[in-house]
């Protein structure tokens, strides 16, 4: 067997092709199935089954459409609820694929009627644990209800258990989430690759032999999640069409215009240092450069299903429409260019300071405001003495929260708070960004609480 991982960095997860030689499964594909056609076609293999370990909560599933256009069987588990056809697949059921047999394990934890797969060939045995058994981890359990919360972290600790022991400690472990996914819960290791064994002396869902210590440790540490995964999982239930990746006809000056004179959402995805120092007025900062924060801040910080305008390079602005799609915002405006000068003559331009630690220990008035924009969990760990906490994700909710003196504002790298000083700026605050990461503020100077 052959194992082609397809990464999504900007969402932390990973897809997989498996083959034999001649055909393959793909397991958890994105909605942008054309990499995972891309793959196949080099590896010369037939797409002829895909399967899905669980409903997903952080991204559009593109198994539906995959198994469409390939006429490829769909194995989705029988216990969960969708509108489409499917080839239904329940624990301990098995499915030849060529030379490769499929078994479904049922690892409940990370939703309720969760699967794992254990595909093997000649001796060969793989473990494909979506967000069950993850490096380090395992997948968080507190995104069906607050009420399924325990005792899905229950499940959980008695699901990675059923795979060891379903398992040889040289398996190898391949699983979705775990790489930068809000899905995942607890110290992910940021390992490439582990087997069963590995994880069986290191992970600490299976080292902690005392599950309410781990149930309870585990639910402690659970953070915020993007708000827009309210939305995915019912989209997967639904039955996802194609993503739509095809620029559209770009807006002319005048058009831009107005959209920027109606208060719709338009996003500058230049660099976050150029956006300060000259933007169209209106327009909101969300950088793309290699799109790792994008998506996520997007989908979680501005309101669902508006429409909005992406304006940057056509580069920027493609790669953008495809890292959308896998969220389910689809065919977004866009305009071309990255002089705001040029791209909407006629309407208003504005800046504001984009600055190191060391000019808010510098140039910070009497009365001026630091605004921490992170989660509440990393300002409870460490923050700057008096600053107020106002998470990105929570800001447009509580603008009138905000006070009116001038506000310093900070992340933990510039990225958010670029976001946030946009939108404060929009809703005719004065900012100053701070673009420096939160680790050297201590460095610079400023006194801190923890």
């Amino acid at each position: 067997m052959d194992v082609i991982t397809i990464e999504t960095p900007p969402l932390g997860d990973r897809s997989y092709l498996v083959h034999d030689g001649q055909v393959a499964l793909v397991i958890d594909p994105q909605r942008d199935t054309d990499r995972v056609e891309k793959e196949a076609a080099n590896a010369g293999v037939q797409l002829t089954h895909v399967a899905e370990t669980h409903i997903h909560n952080d991204y559009v599933s593109g198994g539906l459409q995959l198994a469409k256009d390939h006429q490829a069987v769909y194995l989705v588990n029988a216990a969960d609820q969708v509108a489409f056809d499917r080839t239904p697949i329940s624990d301990g059921e098995t499915v030849r694929i060529g030379r490769m047999t499929l078994r479904a394990v049922a690892t409940p934890g990370h939703t309720h009627h969760h699967l794992s797969y254990l595909v093997e060939e000649a001796g060969q045995q793989l473990v494909f644990s979506g967000g069950s058994l993850l490096y380090g981890s395992v997948g968080r359990t507190d995104l069906i209800s607050s009420d399924d919360t325990l005792p899905l972290t229950h499940a959980q600790y008695a699901s990675v258990r059923r795979l060891v022991e379903e398992t040889t400690p040289d398996a190898g472990l391949y699983p979705t989430h775990g790489f930068g996914s809000f899905c995942s819960s607890g110290p992910a290791s940021g390992a490439d690759f582990s087997t069963i064994g590995e994880q069986t002396r290191s992970n600490h869902a299976l080292t902690d032999q005392d599950e309410d210590h781990f149930v309870q440790e585990l639910i402690d540490n659970l953070s915020a999640y993007p708000s827009y995964y309210a939305h995915m999982g019912p989209a997967n239930a639904a039955g996802p069409g194609p993503a739509k990746l095809d620029l559209p006809q770009p807006l002319d000056a005048e058009q831009l215009a107005d959209r920027l004179g109606q208060g719709e959402w338009v996003i500058d995805l230049r660099n976050r240092v150029a956006f300060a120092r000259d933007h169209l007025r209106g327009s909101v900062s969300f950088e793309y450069d290699d799109g790792t924060n994008f998506t996520t801040f997007v989908g979680w910080v501005l309101p669902w299903g508006q429409q909005f305008t992406l304006v940057g390079e056509r580069h920027d602005v493609e790669s953008a429409i495809r890292d959308l799609s896998r969220i389910g915002i689809d065919q977004p405006d866009v305009a071309l260019g990255s002089n705001p000068t040029g791209l909407s003559p006629q309407s208003a331009r504005s800046s504001y300071p984009s600055v190191g630690w060391e000019d808010l220990r510098s140039n910070r008035g009497p009365h001026d405001v630091v605004l921490d924009v992170r989660r509440s969990d990393e300002y409870e760990t460490q923050h700057i003495e008096g600053a107020v906490n106002l998470p990105l994700h929570e800001l447009l909710q509580r603008l009138d929260e905000v006070p009116d003196q001038k506000l310093w504002v900070h992340c933990g790298s510039g990225y958010r708070a670029s976001v946030a000083a946009s939108l404060l700026q929009r809703a005719g605050k004065d900012v100053v960004h701070i673009d420096g990461m939160f680790d050297d503020a201590d460095d610079a100077g400023l006194p801190m609480d923890h």
